[in-house]
């Protein structure tokens, strides 16, 4: 049997995808501890939050463009000023991301599924492909609770 390109750029493709969605419990770059700190506790918004955003939020007709949904573009060198202590669309009492307060963060009630408790709408987040994993969440929770630093 033989694979025309296309077929084996699909195949790639879905492989690649597998292995995203499959998780291995770690998230975030190998030399930050696949737990998302830099060693020594500390969150880092460009090492650990930023490629998880690119990955699964940052894609074209997403959180990406000209015209991101509602307005929110995670984009590396956007992200950080579109969500950290901005209101948000769909609850206007909630920052998008609130430093220090995850629970209080609509991002992290959009990703947890939990935005109907807080008074959201809408799916959780993302839309398309797999569910951010508990690991991802918990990096993107701790990078609140210090602070939601652009660091």
């Amino acid at each position: 049997m033989t694979m025309t390109r296309f077929g084996l750029l699909f195949v790639g493709t879905l492989a690649t995808a597998a292995l995203a969605c499959a998780g291995d419990g770690t998230s975030g770059p190998p030399d930050d501890n696949g737990n998302g700190n830099n060693g020594d506790g500390t969150v880092s918004f460009a090492a650990s939050v930023q490629p998880i955003f690119t990955a699964s939020c940052a894609l074209s007709g997403c959180h990406a463009g000209l015209t991101p949904q509602v307005g929110q573009n995670l984009s590396q060198g956007q992200a950080f000023s579109n969500i950290v202590s901005v209101p948000a669309v769909e609850v206007p009492g909630l920052m998008r991301v609130r430093p220090n307060s995850p629970d209080s963060s609509y991002l992290v009630h959009k990703i947890q599924g939990t935005q109907g408790t807080v008074g959201g709408s809408g799916a959780r987040m993302p839309l398309t492909g797999c569910c951010l994993d508990q690991a991802q969440i918990d990096i993107i929770r701790t990078w609140i609770s210090q602070g939601a630093v652009n660091n």
